[in-house]
């Protein structure tokens, strides 16, 4: 059986992660999503255990002083996390494994398994990323505000990541990121050949 590796896709707040995870999980059985634990209020429609696992601050302490979680990070005042077990029973049970988190998540998700794929998203300009948070209206005037100030910094982390993408339309953006797992796929699966090819013992 095929081990799965992590996909990590990243962005500032509004820029459509969530959705882009959704869609992709929708039409590929071999993905499956980890959820992340979070400090912070579930959003109206959010279901505790589906779209987050959600916690008080001191029972995210405890986890965090358990080592269980393979990254977490502050993220607009709240924490997230990620279980360490949650992605490695999926990934041996042959599935790649999607998340949803921050950059500072990102690059220790990178630490912790080296073979993960991180993706960046972007907006296709500030201005529009303005426009969509102000318009999904899930957030007060203020948090709006902190978020667009943090969008300012995780734009400057694209670079550190394997691959960038413009959402610019959402239906593209989700079909190259298709397309670029299903390359990395087969790249995995060509390495593994060639690596049992060569343990094979050689003929007399």
């Amino acid at each position: 059986m095929r081990k799965g590796f992590p996909i990590v896709v990243s962005g500032p707040s509004g820029v459509g992660k969530s959705t882009i995870c959704r869609m992709l999980l929708a039409d590929d059985e071999v993905i499956s999503y980890s959820i992340s634990i979070t400090t912070r209020p579930p959003r109206p429609g959010e279901v505790d255990g589906e779209h987050y696992e959600f916690v008080e601050r001191e029972e995210f302490d405890r986890l965090l002083e358990s080592d269980v979680l393979a990254e977490w990070a502050v993220v607009h005042g709240f924490k997230y996390g990620t279980r360490k077990s949650v992605i490695t029973d999926l990934m041996l049970a042959g599935q790649d494994v999607i998340m949803d988190v921050d950059v500072q998540g990102g690059t220790s998700i990178k630490r912790a398994f080296p073979e993960a794929l991180l993706i960046f998203v972007v907006p296709p300009s500030f201005e529009e990323l303005e426009l969509r948070l102000r318009t999904r209206a899930t957030d007060v005037a203020d948090v709006i505000e902190t978020r667009l100030e943090n969008a300012r910094e995780e734009l400057k982390w694209a670079g550190r990541y394997d691959r960038e993408i413009v959402n610019d339309d959402l239906e593209r953006a989700v079909a190259e990121i298709r397309d670029i797992v299903k390359m990395e796929r087969r790249r995995r699966a060509q390495m593994l050949d060639m690596e049992r090819q060569a343990k094979k013992p050689g003929l007399e």
